[in-house]
């Protein structure tokens, strides 16, 4: 896909890899939806990109599925004109799973699973019409598990479910579906991760820290789409490597699950 000239709506657009796709997509030529729960910090985001009259701002939450349709109606009406749906909006989860209230399992699969697949499925008609792509940001964690991520790792193995699903019936359509799984990338999402209890984790863990940049990633990314891929993993060390070992090692990866706590 040629993403020069392109219409992209792109959620989460207000931070980390979100803030690193915005900018990479406008100097590649796009035209941009930014989206996410900050109205301010979309604003100054838009004010920062190149040819920022291309732009459009429009503030959403994930948490509230059934706003959605009508902001999708409020923004695109009912003309076509739209060649791209980034989900990249979500919440992270940190804690032992007997240790985490059933609320903060809900909350966090509200928001990452339910939040994005009903804009996925308000935006899916205009997409078709362009026969246009949805690229859906899961994680490394959603193709394998570890310690302390159960209703993250859980609502990102849905996702990809999802689209996986998605793909095998629209295809025929004309529509594209990627799915990318980073792994570790210097972002504040460990910063804003849930605790047990539904308090904010507020630290950056070292397995982030350590990752490569929203920078790497969102280049990753935009090849990705160029090359009209399935799916990409984007990480380095373990985070990048867990999927294949656990698909060809997975005795030697369920060992070293249980033995670490990776994040």
């Amino acid at each position: 896909m040629q993403l020069s000239g392109k219409r992209i709506w792109l959620t989460g657009a207000s931070m980390g890899i979100g803030e690193a796709l915005a900018q990479a997509l406008a100097d590649a030529g796009a035209s941009l939806i930014l989206s996410a729960r900050s109205l301010d910090k979309l604003q100054s985001l838009k004010a920062s990109l190149p040819h920022a009259e291309r732009h459009t701002v429009v503030q959403l939450d994930l948490a509230d599925a059934d706003s959605l349709a009508a902001v999708v109606a409020d923004t695109l009406g009912n003309e076509p004109g739209l060649d791209v749906l980034i989900n990249n909006g979500g919440i992270s989860q940190r804690g032992l799973a007997r240790e985490t209230d059933l609320s903060v399992q809900r909350q966090v699969m509200e928001v990452n699973y339910f939040g994005t697949i009903a804009l996925t499925q308000a935006i899916l008609p205009h997409l078709l019409s362009r026969q246009g792509m949805v690229v859906n940001i899961a994680s490394v964690a959603g193709k394998v598990g570890g310690q302390s991520m159960s209703g993250y790792s859980a609502s990102k193995h849905a996702l990809i479910g999802y689209m996986d699903c998605l793909r095998a019936e629209e295809t025929v359509n004309g529509l594209k579906v990627l799915n990318v799984c980073p792994g570790f990338v210097q972002t504040n999402i460990s910063v804003n991760a849930l605790t047990e209890h539904g308090d904010t984790f507020g630290k950056v863990a070292r397995s982030i820290a350590e990752g490569i940049t929203p920078q790497e990633c969102a280049n990753a990314i935009l090849k990705a789409m160029e090359k009209e891929k399935y799916e990409v993993v984007i990480g380095k060390g373990l985070s990048g490597w867990a999927p294949t070992i656990k698909r060809w090692l997975p005795n030697l990866f369920f060992r070293i699950t249980a033995n670490k706590n990776i994040r």
